[in-house]
């Protein structure tokens, strides 16, 4: 009967967290959508209007954080140590955080233009959001799942990297080309806001990565 009850509080906390960390990454696939959207957009009344949708998703990822929370409480036997299942929760919601931050610059610098390669980097964010939600539907059998869990882990470390190329050449353009001093600093900014989101993610992949060491013989 003991057996069975820490077989049953095992599961459960399987069943538990997967759904609280799918409706992370759903939220951020949501924002990172408005974000592309906005950048796409040369209308501040639609700019507005999408920088709240990206807000409210954050609003509702921080419910689902304190959420987890109470739930790593309750539940004393894990599928896989606390202090992993805190991070993954955490790196998620550290990227929905980083795109709401993203379109907040957008808000508030108001770029005249929003350039290809300013375009590139927040497509890259929601790609990367794409290969997120992937490894959260694969860690249900993490075993079976390995081959695809590594495959989208190696797929948002490449996003993450194309990222910081097309950084790195785009400030050199803009340096090189743009002529008024703000409207630069304002590309520079948003540049780099863009660019630490494509961050966010791999540290979601790699903390995956120590988790299938872990986990997975």
């Amino acid at each position: 009967m003991r057996l069975f009850r820490v077989q049953r509080k095992f599961t459960k906390a399987k069943s538990h967290f997967l759904p609280i960390f799918s409706q992370q990454v759903a939220l951020a696939k949501q924002a990172s959508v408005a974000l592309c959207g906005m950048v796409k957009s040369g209308d501040y009344s639609e700019w507005a209007k999408l920088e709240k949708e990206v807000k409210q998703c954050e609003i509702q990822g921080d419910a689902l954080l304190a959420e987890f929370y109470e739930t790593l409480y309750e539940v004393l036997i894990y599928p896989i140590d606390r202090d992993d299942l805190q991070m993954l929760a955490m790196y998620i919601d550290e990227f929905l955080d980083q795109i709401n931050t993203s379109a907040k610059s957008m808000m508030l610098y108001r770029p005249k233009k929003v350039d290809q390669p300013l375009m590139d980097l927040v497509q890259y964010v929601d790609m990367e959001a794409d290969a997120m939600i992937n490894v959260i539907s694969s860690m249900a059998d993490m075993k079976a799942n390995f081959s695809s869990l590594v495959m989208q882990c190696d797929r948002i470390t490449e996003l993450e990297h194309a990222g910081d190329d097309s950084y790195e050449e785009y400030i050199g353009e803009i340096f090189r080309n743009e002529k008024d001093a703000i409207e630069l600093m304002k590309y520079k900014n948003l540049a780099e806001v863009f660019e630490s989101t494509t961050d966010r993610a791999k540290k979601f992949s790699d903390h995956v990565r120590k988790i299938l060491l872990r986990y997975v013989n």
